[in-house]
């Protein structure tokens, strides 16, 4: 009797492991200058495993693509630019740079990747930031050069320029058009459940069980986080903020957040995240930030809802914490 039931409570242990789901799978790399971790949820192992090996070479494959100051395709179309020349380009890279344009209208060149001179200007095409702030005639120059995405003509494999000034980085948008390109490629070796942070730039596919996936968001000036928030499937959240890539001089903290009308890095915010759901999350989370972020919390509302963004968390200068109604329901 005591083997019948040993027997029993064997083949109930053995049963309950066989319906449990696969456990998480993880795994970090570093990629864009910055930590990108990969979760796979209710996958078996080795399924997740070579997801997740696909998504990151995808970012690796985008990282040296789109570099701005290193050897890669994009530094490779600056050159021909500066010079007043056409220059070839895949249909990848020239669908980027008309999403790209897009974006920046939509922002009134607030978002705008073709000031890469003026932000190599203050340092920071570099892995560490020069720390030294440009004479003020060098940047009033850029100022009145004035370039734009809306300068940049893409034809038929063809990419000039209307102003040489146009040196394009693609740093505000990169990150994000790999969380959309990762949820793909997931989807794409048959994921259903995951969860993509490249950053503080985060996407979720599906579930984390049975609740979403829980993320943070990262405080500008202290450890840990500021809040908590549930993402769910398709959402994504971008962070724009003065605390990663920056120098201080003279007692002033300069981020690469450059506000192109001025020419000198925004100071009126300290981050700004916003949750964004539907087509192109990943991206347009990335992007529109950095409106909200430049402009400063006067205009915060405003560029909220010119942009369709109901969800958003800043922190000014003062440390101020601004919130919409939307996000004030969705934090912990």
């Amino acid at each position: 009797m005591r083997v019948a039931r040993h027997g029993l409570w064997l083949l109930l242990l053995w049963a309950l492991a066989a319906c449990s789901p696969p456990p998480l799978v993880q795994q970090q790399s570093y990629v864009f200058g910055t930590l990108v971790e990969v979760s796979v949820y209710g996958a078996p192992e080795a399924q997740a495993q070579q997801a997740i090996a696909a998504v990151l070479a995808r970012f690796d494959a985008l990282h040296h693509q789109l570099h701005a100051w290193q050897p890669s395709e994009l530094s490779r179309l600056n050159a021909a630019l500066a010079k007043g020349e056409r220059a070839p380009v895949t249909p990848e890279l020239a669908a980027m740079l008309r999403d790209a344009q897009a974006l920046s209208g939509q922002s009134n060149d607030l978002f705008n990747p073709a000031i890469g001179g003026l932000i190599a200007l203050w340092g920071f095409h570099a892995d560490t930031p020069q720390g030294r702030v440009p004479g003020s005639q060098a940047i009033a120059r850029w100022v009145r050069a004035a370039p734009r995405m809306r300068d940049l003509h893409i034809e038929n494999g063809t990419v000039w320029s209307d102003s040489p000034a146009v040196q394009l980085d693609l740093g505000g948008y990169a990150k994000g058009r790999a969380l959309d390109d990762a949820v793909a490629i997931l989807k794409a070796h048959g994921i259903r459940n995951a969860l993509v942070n490249i950053g503080g730039n985060v996407i979720a596919l599906g579930t984390h069980g049975d609740r979403p996936w829980r993320v943070g968001i990262q405080h500008p000036r202290k450890p840990g986080t500021l809040a908590t928030l549930d993402l769910h499937d398709g959402e994504a959240i971008g962070t724009s903020g003065d605390y990663q890539r920056y120098f201080e001089a003279g007692g002033h903290r300069y981020c690469h957040l450059i506000d192109p009308r001025s020419g000198w890095p925004a100071s009126g915010m300290q981050s700004v995240t916003i949750l964004v759901s539907g087509a192109h999350a990943g991206t347009r989370s990335d992007a529109l930030s950095k409106p909200l972020f430049i402009d400063g919390v006067a205009r915060l509302p405003y560029h909220a809802a010119r942009l369709g963004i109901a969800d958003y968390l800043a922190v000014d200068a003062a440390g101020q914490i601004h919130a919409s109604p939307a996000m004030k329901a969705r934090l912990r």
